[in-house]
């Protein structure tokens, strides 16, 4: 069996080489994170595996790989890359990594809330530009954080924060328990919560939760965080919601278009702190990531499966 990691930056690329066992399946990297689709079928050629870090994987791109039985998606939201419903039809199966960056995803998350409640983006921009910036902050102890989706990266948000002082409530699909979280309706998170931070899987469900209808709904004056998906937001409706002040700002990782494109709206904004989809990029989360995807190429080598 051979597998090929498609889309490998220079940091998974000495993890993956660092973490390589003699006996191991054979891997071949390819050290370049800017791979188009249509290059994949050459890049693949007769490979079984096929390891995917960003890299958009057609149905069609993916017929034309002849050797193609599994790809290892490096982490849990494949859907923004590729349909694997269809991939399945064609005897494609899509495995993906759980678990690998809870901690380095909630710490992002985390972060982000916090430069969003004391302004920190704008004053840094200003100052330096030559600008004396003084922004009024908001205190977050005391104040109500609301989780949408509660998994592993949920439940180290809320470690967080009831660590500074912050009340938890949060909303999940299915039925959860957690100390020190008060689980309610989603009505309730929007309504009561003074900071909203989204820890949803994309999936056909979850694709546009957050309508414009939902952000209405929101508390007044409510910080956003989303270092889940971009496409779970409206996000016409909540660059309107920004600008009228509804929401007082926005902490972001993800979003609709990624690479963002130049010019991109959110770009233009004072009251949007950005970051480039890198919430999960810290050397304990690449280790998890890539230890993972090998384990994945090992059993599948081992049993087909």
């Amino acid at each position: 069996m051979r597998a090929v990691f498609v889309d490998a930056n220079e940091t998974l690329s000495a993890v993956a080489e660092k973490l390589s066992r003699a006996g191991d399946p054979g891997l071949t990297i390819n050290r370049n994170p800017s791979v188009s689709s249509q290059e994949l079928p050459s890049l693949l050629g007769d490979a079984e595996v096929a390891i995917i870090d960003h890299t958009h994987l057609s149905t069609d791109i993916a017929k034309q790989c002849r050797g193609l039985k599994h790809v290892v998606f490096l982490g849990t939201g494949p859907r923004s890359y590729m349909n694997p419903d269809e991939l399945a039809e064609h005897g494609i199966t899509v495995h993906i990594v759980k678990g690998y960056g809870d901690t380095a995803v909630a710490e992002c998350a985390f972060a982000l809330m916090w430069a969003a409640a004391k302004g920190f983006a704008r004053m840094d921009r200003g100052m330096r530009a030559g600008q004396w910036l003084r922004t009024d902050g908001v205190q977050l102890t005391g104040k109500t954080l609301g989780l949408i989706g509660f998994g592993g990266i949920a439940a180290e948000m809320a470690r967080l924060a009831r660590g500074a002082g912050m009340k938890v409530i949060a909303w999940n699909r299915t039925p959860r328990s957690h100390d020190g979280v008060s689980f309610v309706s989603l009505d309730t998170v929007l309504a009561e919560s003074d900071v909203v931070s989204l820890h949803l899987l994309l999936t056909d469900e979850t694709r546009g939760l957050v309508t414009r209808e939902r952000i209405a709904a929101m508390k007044p004056g409510a910080i956003l965080v989303n270092t889940a998906r971009g496409a779970l937001v409206d996000e016409d409706a909540m660059v309107e919601a920004l600008r009228s002040g509804h929401i007082r700002h926005a902490g972001l990782d993800v979003y609709t278009i990624e690479p963002m494109p130049e010019g991109h709206v959110l770009t233009t904004m004072e009251n949007v702190t950005l970051s480039a989809h890198s919430a999960f990029r810290t050397p304990e989360a690449s280790d998890n990531l890539i230890g993972a995807a090998l384990d994945h190429c090992r059993r599948i080598a081992a049993t087909g499966r």
